[in-house]
């Protein structure tokens, strides 16, 4: 249980402190007509018209949808520990539970996540003049509004993308893994800043490379895009490639790279308060321990 609270706690944690870092990504993501500038002068801008508080907008919908992701992952993540590794566990095996178990995930998170998107955006001042503002009470209203309006199936929206983005960590793996290697030839000590250093780089990588699948997918649960009206697997899929074409073809490609300065920062210092967080809980337990020695002797 313990192992479970840790990163919990520590993500929880990350999440509110940089939380404006990821409010000046969504922004960027969803409004195509904003300028992609700075993060910093994003942030000032939205802070200069909405008020400094509009930066945690929605922070309490993200916070409850971000615990119950990871008890879901967790949960079903242990579940299947208990049921396929018999005696030791496999990097084979531990890759595929981490799959299944961002699966399930995703599968059962999503409509949390849509609601959570649509109320951070909900009051922002949008540049586009196509995107129209939503008026939720708060998250079980906004759950109702979906379902009556739009149906059930849009709870789910940006489902596809969520489920491709399950692969993002066995991308980092790989280069983290693959550098790590690199810095450790001829038997050589990789040193507690360098995994920091290592770790960052292959979050940074592993994140670059599935951005635009995040853009579509903060596009998709906003909700506010043109659709060809199929549903189902197909319907995702064109969507999907829709979103992207469209994006590219009136931005360029760089159009699908908006937000990434933020995202990068949240991820990198996210990773960095994570380290810290953890070196201070492994000195202060160790710390613990030696003085349970003196006392026991």
């Amino acid at each position: 249980m313990r192992r479970w609270c840790t990163p919990w706690q520590g993500s929880v944690t990350a999440m509110t402190v940089f939380f404006p870092l990821d409010t000046a990504r969504i922004r960027l993501q969803v409004d195509e007509s904003r300028k992609s500038q700075s993060t910093p002068v994003i942030l000032a801008e939205i802070a200069k018209e909405e008020g400094i508080s509009s930066l945690y907008r929605g922070w309490f919908p993200v916070i409850s949808s971000l615990c119950c992701s990871n008890f879901v992952y967790f949960y079903t993540f242990n579940t299947l520990k208990r049921v396929m590794v018999s005696d030791r566990s496999k990097p084979g095996k531990d890759l595929l539970m981490g799959f299944i178990s961002g699966a399930v995930n995703v599968l059962l998170t999503t409509p949390m996540w849509v609601v959570n998107t649509r109320l951070k955006l909900q009051g922002a001042k949008f540049r586009n003049e196509d995107l129209h503002q939503t008026h939720y009470k708060g998250i079980f209203d906004a759950f109702s509004q979906i379902i009556s309006s739009e149906g059930v199936g849009t709870l789910w929206n940006g489902t596809l993308p969520s489920l491709v983005l399950v692969f993002n960590p066995a991308v980092q793996f790989m280069f983290y893994e693959a550098m790590k290697r690199r810095a450790g030839r001829g038997g050589r000590r990789i040193s507690s800043f360098e995994i920091f250093f290592i770790g960052a780089i292959a979050k940074a990588v592993a994140t670059s490379a599935t951005y635009p699948l995040q853009t579509v997918q903060a596009i998709l649960r906003f909700g506010q895009f043109k659709s060809d009206g199929k549903g189902g697997l197909v319907g995702s899929l064109k969507n999907v490639l829709s979103l992207l074409m469209d994006r590219i073809k009136r931005h360029g490609l760089l159009g699908l790279y908006k937000g990434l300065e933020a995202k990068l920062l949240q991820t990198v210092l996210t990773a960095a308060l994570m380290f810290v967080v953890y070196e201070k809980i492994t000195a202060a337990t160790f710390k613990l321990m030696g003085l349970q020695k003196k006392v026991k002797l």
